[in-house]
């Protein structure tokens, strides 16, 4: 269960840090939103699949928050922000648990 739970601290991270940002105005709070739950998803991902695929996972994370700014500007901010969510969320379905909890994904 806790694949699922990492994989919505990572989609609430991104979508919701964007949401935020939006509809505030205020970049530190949507840096607050994008940190805690990055935070969150990172120890889910340590514990359940371990600290190499936690770093992976949380690099494709970050790395997707700064690949939607340059993305945005081709295809809008929306259209960006759902992509590489979409993009993290599979990679953290596919790596974010151990093999023996493969069976959450069956």
């Amino acid at each position: 269960m806790s694949r699922i739970a990492s994989t919505a601290l990572a989609v609430t991270g991104l979508l919701g840090g964007y949401a935020t940002g939006r509809a505030t105005k205020k970049r530190p709070l949507a840096a607050v939103v994008l940190g805690t739950a990055g935070t969150g998803a990172f120890l889910l991902w340590k514990k359940d699949a371990g600290t190499t695929k936690a770093i992976a996972l949380i690099s494709d994370y970050l790395g997707g928050f700064g690949a939607s700014h340059p993305l945005a500007k081709k295809i809008g901010a929306w259209p960006a922000v759902n992509s590489v969510t979409a993009g993290v969320a599979i990679l953290s379905l596919l790596l974010g648990g151990s093999d023996k909890n493969q069976e959450e994904l069956s």
